[in-house]
């Protein structure tokens, strides 16, 4: 799960935490083996997921370099984001993310 860090491999593309809590969210509600369909519930919970992360946690983003605000093919702002407060702040994220993941999947199976 590593290289979903900075941006899907460093690219700074769709934030890894987003795609981690999508890919949570798929595993419980999509298909099972033999299923033609995936679970309805899986599209409403990644839709809440999707608008949470954005509206909660990323301040409207789902890019990595807009949330984080780093260049990462530019060697001197990825040392820069590693040595500042930039990756204390995606700590964070990612640790809210995990926590919305959580309160999502925890009320849809509580039914």
């Amino acid at each position: 799960m590593d290289a979903f860090g900075g941006g899907l491999g460093a690219h700074g593309e769709t934030c890894g935490a987003l795609i981690g809590g999508l890919a949570v969210i798929g595993l419980i509600f999509g298909r099972s083996a033999g299923d033609k369909h995936a679970d309805f519930r899986m599209w409403k919970y990644a839709h809440e997921f999707m608008k949470r992360f954005r509206g909660e946690i990323a301040n409207g983003n789902i890019l990595c370099r807009d949330i984080v605000g780093v260049n990462w093919m530019d060697q001197n702002q990825v040392k820069e984001y590693r040595e500042g407060q930039k990756h204390a702040h995606c700590r964070k994220l990612t640790g809210g993310t995990a926590k919305l993941v959580g309160e999502i999947i925890e009320r849809a199976t509580a039914v």
